[in-house]
């Protein structure tokens, strides 16, 4: 899960597994395999940059078996 905030400026949890596109035209919008679009204010690096990290840290439990 990646902690994002939506344009009005309250927290959103979601799961990174259910993104399947991130666009910036010009905010950035997430579309999740369900079709649902939802809009936040982090630039598109930084929520690319919070899934990466979201994956690391599930492989690295993975690896060491916690």
């Amino acid at each position: 899960m990646i902690k994002l905030t939506r344009l009005n400026e309250s927290e959103l949890v979601i799961n990174a597994e259910m993104v399947v596109f991130i666009e910036a035209i010009p905010d950035t919008m997430l579309t999740l395999i369900s079709g649902k679009k939802i809009m936040v204010s982090e630039p598109v690096d930084l929520v690319i940059q919070r899934i990466i990290e979201y994956k690391r840290n599930c492989n690295q439990l993975l690896i060491s078996g916690e």
